[in-house]
């Protein structure tokens, strides 16, 4: 008999003897998936250096249309560079100590991926190429604990928008250590791991969305790019 919980204005089930979970908890990435199986209604929940996580609320403005955007940018991007895949919002197995639920991410799809693989039940495993996370008021976890974790299990490119601060901040990894970027001349953040990606920022700050795939597009049409999406073809070959 399923036994009822309540976490915060949300409830969830958890299947009785199994303990639900809370956040605090600190436990191991078996232990977290165990309690979250037993909980099927709960949708969010990450454990991030062995410590469980759990969202609030997401409003609109500050988190579900920033997310929505960037989220259509990286699909576009998919879409025009075969051996490329994305997530929005799924677990992924980084290690023994780390399940994190990212907001939006990239990788070149197995086996060509160095550092992602897909479980037989259907979780990516590793680390992605790109991980995108939308930050308002959790902006020390995203740039505290979780980049920290991410940076240790060796997540090449790293990006988080700070939706209250109107800014982004851009890691990428070198020798081990998050290096910060600078996108100050034009405000368009290029990819290291995706050739060809480009993301305004400038536009997104501004809520022009056509603006920012505009210069996709343009970022879609370069030589970089196009050697990109043959490199992939010739990997598959």
């Amino acid at each position: 008999m399923a036994t009822s919980i309540t976490n915060g204005t949300q409830a969830d089930f958890c299947f009785e003897g199994i303990p639900p979970l809370e956040p605090g908890d600190r436990l191991t990435r078996a232990e977290f998936e165990r309690r979250w199986e037993a909980m099927p209604n709960l949708k969010r929940a990450e454990l991030i250096e062995g410590v469980v996580y759990m969202a609030a609320a997401v409003r609109h403005r500050q988190h579900g249309q920033p997310n929505r955007w960037v989220s259509g940018l990286l699909g576009k991007y998919e879409a025009d560079t075969a051996g490329v895949s994305g997530s929005d919002n799924a677990s992924v197995r980084m290690d023994l100590e780390n399940m994190p639920q990212p907001d939006c991410l990239l990788f070149i799809e197995p086996p060509h991926s160095k550092s992602v693989s897909i479980s037989d039940d259907d979780y990516l495993e590793g680390a992605p190429e790109l991980i995108v996370e939308i930050a308002s008021s959790s902006v020390s976890y995203d740039l505290g604990v979780k980049l920290n974790a991410y940076r240790r299990n060796g997540v090449p490119e790293y990006v988080v928008w700070r939706v209250l601060d109107g800014a982004f901040d851009w890691f990428v990894l070198h020798a081990g250590e998050y290096l910060r970027q600078s996108c100050e001349e034009d405000g368009i953040i290029r990819s290291t791991q995706f050739p060809g990606l480009w993301l305004d920022t400038r536009s997104l700050l501004n809520g022009d969305l056509a603006a920012t795939f505009e210069t996709l597009e343009r970022g879609l049409k370069t030589p970089e790019h196009a050697a990109f999406v043959k490199q992939l073809d010739s990997s598959s070959a």
